[in-house]
């Protein structure tokens, strides 16, 4: 986790960004990239064929939330080593967001706060290469997900409400941004408020139309959601 002091406005809500097709583009072309390197991984560390590493990779993926996880679950493989495997290719030709996203981000009152289930360097090199890293004040990673002895990513509520504690942050006054069905759920769970960001490339957005009860604001871009932002308040 990183973290560095913020000031912040009375009354302004504080803001936890998911990062892959929330923040960028990652369907375009990164999570093909991911798929790839992550089957390799599990390729060399399980040392099986790529057959059954795609299924292992995927069936972790579905269950936890993260195929790290569940490698460090069932086969005791160390989280630094199989991160560094599995993201081990140059990230930043193929990040792609909105050209306002570091204006917008600026503008909009309150904390920021990253909350991704991806790696910190992964993390850290794309919102660098955005050139919106300085826009954060804190940066939560898979790395940073465990407590009580165990990983616990989104969707957990039970993450979310920790990382609200750590951050001193109520719930009330919380809100994740996120493009994901399972993590916005988990947010309400936890008593925080949701933004569904709207993205053609995450199930989310094909399954289902309208709002569901667990989202409070639906927008089609981070950048719009300066724009939005008082519905949100009013809801």
């Amino acid at each position: 986790m990183t973290r560095r002091p913020a000031a912040v406005g009375k009354g302004e809500p504080v803001w936890f960004f998911d990062l892959d097709n929330t923040l960028h583009d990652a369907s375009h072309a990164i999570f093909s990239h991911i798929d790839l390197s992550m089957t390799q991984a599990v390729m060399e560390t399980l040392n099986v064929s790529e057959e059954e590493a795609h299924v292992l990779r995927k069936r972790y993926w579905q269950r936890y939330g993260a195929t790290l996880i569940g490698m460090v679950r069932h086969h005791g493989v160390s989280p630094a080593e199989f991160l560094h495997r599995s993201h081990s290719f140059d990230i930043r030709p193929l990040v792609r967001a909105d050209k306002d996203l570091r204006n917008r981000l600026s503008r909009l009152p309150g904390r920021k706060i990253l909350l991704t289930n991806a790696p910190h360097n992964y993390a850290r090199t794309i919102l660098r290469h955005l050139g919106i890293l300085h826009c954060f004040d804190s940066l939560w990673a898979v790395e940073d997900m465990r407590f009580h002895g165990e990983f616990r990513v989104k969707p957990s509520p039970a993450l979310m409400r920790h990382v609200m504690a750590m951050e001193g942050v109520s719930a009330n006054n919380s809100v994740l941004v996120e493009d994901t069905s399972a993590n916005l759920r988990g947010a309400r769970k936890a008593g925080m408020r949701t933004v569904h960001v709207r993205h053609p490339g995450t199930p989310f957005a094909k399954t289902h139309r309208g709002r569901p009860l667990f989202i409070d604001l639906q927008v089609n871009s981070v950048s719009h959601l300066l724009l939005q932002r008082r519905a949100l308040r009013r809801s």
